[in-house]
């Protein structure tokens, strides 16, 4: 990669990593944590049998949802019978950034760029949330930190790539204390509720952010990729109970294809993570859904702190 050296332009300094939004009111059913401290929602148990009405019509529409499409959601509670009821969803875009800290890099310097990448969000509108941290896993391709970022709209993200402040923090705190990066861009669907679109409130303040990027073989067979994503979409739904939101989508950025497909998923702690992770339904399908069809894959996973905290 091209080594960026620092330009002239000046950038004043980070805001304090802290929440601008107002007070805000749940809309969204009340929940509760089990005591391996996961969310149990209240109108589903943790093991019960769930259904989702929806269409999977192939791959990308598996991965990416419809604008304010309605599920409906069934679960079977051993006392009162069936409970459902409809979740209103809306599209969003999702962006992931994996970046390769040089081997040098010092505590200060790592602060300061993972400050200035954190303040990227204040700085125009359409974004709606931002998470970002020290990568926890050993991986191959030696990445050393993530960033979450949702968007609005596409054209949101694409205004954010061209944002002079954005390209100013990327050219004089981020790359030149890094080897390279990779970046994933991919439109979903979460519930149209201002606490999950936004992902504000007691849940969002902590956990572990969770991403499982895969890039799919050129001669892989369509029918079996479908089968993989159906598998993954399936899994998420049955670990519902131990899961705070999870977005999955087909990569949109043309300018970086190292990997075709993207997945986040926010666990509550890394508990509740291990747990999804080291079943036997995750592993299976890892080694006999996705990794037939997959020229390579990634999992890894940083701890989110709470908002105003810092992150070292």
């Amino acid at each position: 990669m091209t080594t960026h050296h620092k330009h002239a332009l000046s950038l004043p300094p980070p805001h304090p990593r802290q929440t601008l939004a107002p007070a805000l009111h749940t809309f969204a059913p009340p929940s509760r944590r089990s005591s391996h401290g996961c969310k149990v929602k209240q109108w589903a148990s943790r093991g019960s049998l769930m259904s989702i009405s929806c269409k999977l019509e192939s791959h990308r529409s598996i991965f990416n949802g419809e604008r304010n499409a309605t599920r409906i959601f069934s679960a079977f509670d051993g006392d009162s019978g069936y409970i459902s009821r409809s979740v209103r969803k809306r599209k969003v875009v999702e962006h992931i950034m994996l970046l390769k800290a040089k081997s040098d890099l010092l505590e200060n310097e790592e602060k300061n760029m993972l400050d200035y990448l954190y303040t990227t969000q204040y700085q125009m509108s359409g974004t709606l949330a931002l998470s970002l941290g020290r990568v926890e896993d050993q991986n191959a391709d030696g990445f050393s930190h993530a960033m979450f970022m949702r968007f609005q709209r596409k054209e949101d993200l694409a205004k954010y790539y061209k944002n002079s402040y954005y390209s100013g923090v990327l050219k004089e705190h981020v790359m030149p204390h890094c080897d390279g990066s990779v970046s994933v861009d991919y439109e979903s669907e979460v519930e149209d509720d201002i606490l999950p679109l936004f992902r504000r409130g007691e849940d969002f303040n902590y956990g572990v952010e969770f991403m499982l990027l895969i890039s799919v073989a050129e001669n892989a067979h369509e029918d079996a990729v479908n089968d993989a994503l159906v598998t993954l979409h399936n899994l998420i739904i049955k670990f519902d109970s131990f899961i705070i939101q999870a977005t999955q989508g087909t990569n949109l950025n043309l300018t970086d294809t190292e990997y075709t497909h993207g997945a986040v998923i926010r666990f509550p702690s890394l508990e509740a993570l291990e747990i999804f992770r080291g079943s036997s339904e995750f592993k299976d399908m890892m080694r006999w859904k996705v990794q037939p069809i997959t020229r390579k894959t990634l999992t890894l996973h940083f701890v989110v702190d709470p908002v105003g905290t810092e992150i070292m």
